[in-house]
């Protein structure tokens, strides 16, 4: 019997296991897809957030608030990126400006003290790539750009070192609470668990349903599409440019990634469907048009890549979070934008949630294992920069022979490509993988996981 069963190993799911594997529970994490962040948190702005613009006293901004610093704590010793850019909230007409000393006194009201309001003659002296049309901005100096791929797995290879089990490829279809434990059916084995934790983003409601809780939101989906644009970009765009946001969507940012490219996006477009993003040429369009708009440089750079992703957005802005102690359930839903920052924060929360169930039911606390993640990002070296890597396979990323050996071999291996790509960046670049495929592919053959379980010396 495992004391924690949780359901999603997204980025959410990954620091919930992390914080309960460091806790002493003996735990096992069930993922529908055939790897890691396969669902939400695929795609995502990379932002760890300050929290300035959270809703003042709120969950979410609470929970922000201890993310971002548990990361800012640890993330030295995990080898993961930081990348202190800052941000700009641009106000474009009189309107939006009027809003800014709002946002200001918002801002501080978080315990966020490194703000400062400038006039659009200022913004662009700091930032000369700026549009003249720039009417006014906050500036946000503590806003930071991060891996947002290395760092839950970081997370979830900490907790499969701590004992862990995880299963990928592997659907929750029900679940039974019998007084004591919970008796889960899933498309592979049956599991039982003392304690069931809900982390299960796009799904989260139907998680829910199948576990026969109450269920106390609904997902709607929200797509959001992207534009990465080619590294020559990157010397504009030094900072985040935020838009003065509404009540539906943050808004269209212009974004450095760790990776050297820049990102606009992105969208806010509503649907039903819970899988499937699609991305659609004119709205690509109108984003590049948008970027330009902000940045004008941006005009003409070409286009690394598009993708679109799917946030768990539901019928109310803030997180919903349940906790049922006579069920041993927790529920970590509607995790939208933020879920990267927050992280953390979650998975700290849902340990003094499940404090209500009972107090000593794990072994004792253990310290976090040694680990230091493969480095991706452009600002520190490159595994390419040191001597014997065997070879670059993808020269538009500049990943080596030896950085995609490691990832194949490493505690919780590729299950798809898509997961090799995230891991090492190959194929990610500017011909999208047509010059270095045929190469991974032999390099690959027979060695993406197809483990339904592993950790904890298990694997079936």
């Amino acid at each position: 019997m495992y004391d924690i069963a949780i359901i999603g190993a997204g980025v959410v799911g990954c620091a919930v296991a992390r914080r309960f594997a460091l806790a002493g529970a003996r735990l096992i994490v069930i993922e529908k897809g055939a790897d890691i962040l396969s669902g939400a948190s695929k795609a995502n702005s990379a932002i760890l957030h300050t929290g300035f613009d959270a809703p003042p006293g709120s969950l979410e901004w609470q929970l922000v608030q201890a993310g971002r610093a548990e990361y800012l704590t640890l993330h030295d010793s995990l080898n993961l990126p930081l990348i202190k850019t800052g941000a700009l909230v641009c106000a474009w007409d009189a309107h939006q400006a009027a809003r800014l000393e709002q946002i200001v006194q918002d801002g501080r009201t978080n315990g966020v003290h490194d703000l400062s309001l400038l006039s659009g003659t200022q913004a662009r002296q700091r930032h000369p790539a700026l549009s003249s049309r720039l009417v006014a901005a906050v500036e946000i100096a503590g806003e930071h750009v991060i891996d947002p791929w290395s760092a839950p797995l970081a997370y979830i290879t900490q907790a499969i070192q701590l004992g862990s089990t995880v299963m990928r490829n592997t659907e929750l279809l029900a679940g039974t609470f019998d007084g004591h434990a919970w008796h889960l059916q899933t498309s592979h084995a049956a599991v039982t668990a003392r304690s069931v934790i809900n982390a299960a983003g796009l799904f989260g409601d139907e998680v829910d349903r199948r576990l026969g809780l109450p269920v106390a939101f609904r997902i709607k989906p929200r797509k959001g599409q992207f534009v990465v644009l080619d590294k020559a970009a990157a010397r504009h765009v030094q900072t985040i440019l935020l838009p003065v946001p509404t009540e539906i969507t943050k808004g269209i940012v212009v974004c450095p990634t760790a990776f050297g490219n820049v990102l606009v996006g992105p969208t806010a477009e509503e649907q039903d469907d819970r899988i499937r993003a699609t991305v659609e040429h004119d709205t690509l369009e109108s984003l590049l048009h948008k970027g330009a708009e902000i940045v004008p440089a941006l005009a003409g750079i070409p286009v690394t890549a598009v993708y679109a992703g799917l946030r768990p957005a539901t019928e109310e802005k803030a997180y919903r979070v349940f906790s049922r102690p006579q069920r041993r359930a927790i529920t970590l839903g509607g995790i939208r934008s933020t879920g990267l920052s927050s992280a953390l924060g979650l998975a700290q929360h849902a340990l003094a949630l499940h404090t209500q169930f009972e107090q000593g039911s794990f072994a004792p606390s253990r310290e976090a294992p040694m680990l230091r993640l493969p480095n991706l990002a452009e600002s520190r070296e490159r595994d390419w920069q040191r001597p014997h890597h065997g070879e670059i396979v993808c020269h538009c990323e500049l990943v080596t022979r030896r950085e995609i050996e490691a990832a194949l071999c490493s505690p919780l291996p590729p299950g798809d490509f898509g997961g090799l790509r995230r891991r090492t960046r190959a194929g990610m670049g500017r011909c999208q993988g047509f010059h270095c495929q045929a190469s991974l592919a032999a390099m690959t053959r027979g060695r993406l996981a197809e483990d339904l379980a592993i950790g904890n010396g298990e694997s079936a």
